[in-house]
């Protein structure tokens, strides 16, 4: 195995961590990245607790900032990025309807779940390596081929605008051997999903996982569930 260094965003808790866990005992060098310091913190040393090569890197994706000093930080490191994982996202709890909400909604969950994405990946990409690859954690929700399920609609817009950035990123970076895909975990049981989801956490993180480390590289500007792709 060639050992890699792994930026995940929203890496303290849920998915990310989970996807952090599973690299991390893998052996490869992670990086977690999240806007609170204390949970950042107890998340490396749980990390580090497992003999896990881990560092932390504190980035608010929704502050541009904060993403430019994390940049900054990463940067005297002196490291360089095999793959970024742009997992960091919101769903706010008063997300119900699009026409009858506050449009602060709309804009604060596109402001994470969407411009954040873009800056991270502008703010990283002299980090990344020559081949290296992009996962954007989307969502069956942002599917313009699933019927809309009427749940979450801000949330949802967010991940179809996501899953474009995915395609048009994936374009762009082609020349520099950068494959950029969508992931949709599934429903899956952590803070944002709920206690009631149907997925564990462990299986929400297998196929970004499995992009990160055994998917060939000539896959780019797809999306996938199960390690399988699925219609956009």
């Amino acid at each position: 195995m060639t050992k890699k260094t792994i930026l995940i965003t929203g890496a303290n808790k849920g998915i990310g961590f989970e996807i952090a866990r599973q690299l991390g005992i893998s052996g490869h060098h992670v990086v977690l990245a999240a806007r609170n310091e204390l949970r950042l913190q107890q998340a490396v040393q749980q990390l580090m607790d497992l003999q896990v090569d881990v560092s932390g890197l504190l980035m608010d994706v929704s502050d541009v900032a904060s993403i430019g000093q994390a940049a900054d930080e990463f940067g005297r490191l002196n490291l360089k990025l095999d793959v970024l994982v742009n997992n960091a996202a919101i769903l706010d709890k008063h997300d119900h309807s699009i026409l009858r909400d506050d449009e602060v909604i709309l804009k604060q969950t596109l402001t994470t779940n969407c411009y954040g994405v873009l800056r991270v990946v502008k703010a990283f990409l002299p980090f990344m390596k020559n081949p290296s690859r992009i996962i954007n954690l989307s969502s069956g929700g942002g599917s313009m081929t699933d019927p809309v399920g009427g749940w979450s609609p801000a949330y949802c817009v967010s991940k179809t605008l996501l899953n474009a950035l995915t395609r048009q990123l994936s374009a762009e970076l082609l020349l520099k051997n950068i494959s950029v895909n969508a992931v949709c975990p599934g429903w899956v049981r952590t803070d944002m999903g709920g206690a009631g989801a149907a997925l564990p956490v462990e299986k929400g993180a297998e196929t970004p996982v499995w992009l990160a480390t055994e998917a060939p590289q000539y896959l780019t500007g797809l999306f996938f569930r199960n390690k399988k792709q699925i219609p956009w």
